[in-house]
């Protein structure tokens, strides 16, 4: 399991990072806002532990920011900042749980375990199918008939959100805003790159369908 841990505190943040390590985890750390935000988007964690005061931008702009570009990726807030409304907020944003500091290490790994653990059973539960195509989000792997292909990191994103938006036509701007998660160049053709890869690995008999000058559908 793959944590990341967004906290300024170099103190705190070594602690945390030493701690899940010692439990088994994959840690890793960013001291600020804009650097978590990056590794939150790009990198592929299991779970993130936030602070809320933070340089470059507060830990409530990165929630809202990882929410944007990884719905499913639990994120445990914690933070000196034990307010009510500030709780609430996020909540709001998505966090799955808030531990106030200062706080009990057992405490907050056990919370940790028990956020990765639903994680992962719901993981194991979630299938895509649409007509022959399936698609495991635990393996990534996309089964169409009696081939089964492993997807790699952006083959397998790509794809999910076009089956999550079944019988809808998404622009490749839309593609590369929530895919790639930057600001695109309208010259760009990774979307078009990556969409061949994907026919070429399911085979001539693939579902994704092209709606010339706009972008691409899965039917229903």
């Amino acid at each position: 399991m793959r944590i990341l841990i967004i906290e300024d505190e170099p103190r705190i943040r070594d602690f945390l990072t030493r701690a899940f390590r010692a439990e088994g985890f994959t840690a890793t750390a960013a001291s600020d806002g804009n650097t978590g935000v990056r590794e939150a988007i790009s990198g592929d964690h299991d779970l993130v532990v936030l602070d809320l005061l933070l340089p470059g931008r507060n830990g409530l702009e990165v929630m809202a920011e990882i929410r944007a570009h990884q719905p499913d990726l639990p994120v445990l807030i914690l933070s000196a900042r034990a307010d009510l409304a500030t709780r609430l907020r996020g909540f709001e944003l998505g966090a799955v749980d808030y531990v106030a500091k200062p706080f009990s290490l057992d405490e907050l790994l056990a919370r940790a375990r028990v956020h990765l653990r639903r994680a992962h059973e719901l993981d194991r539960s979630l299938v895509i199918s649409v007509g022959g195509l399936s698609l495991n989000q635990t393996t990534r792997q996309a089964q169409l008939g009696d081939q089964v292909v492993d997807l790699s990191d952006r083959e397998f994103k790509l794809l999910r959100y076009l089956l999550t938006h079944v019988g809808e036509v998404v622009s490749r701007e839309r593609l590369l805003s929530e895919v790639w998660g930057y600001d695109f160049d309208p010259r760009s053709n990774v979307v078009d790159v990556c969409v061949r890869r994907i026919r070429r690995r399911l085979g001539s008999n693939g579902p994704i369908e092209t709606v010339r000058n706009v972008g691409y559908r899965i039917a229903a």
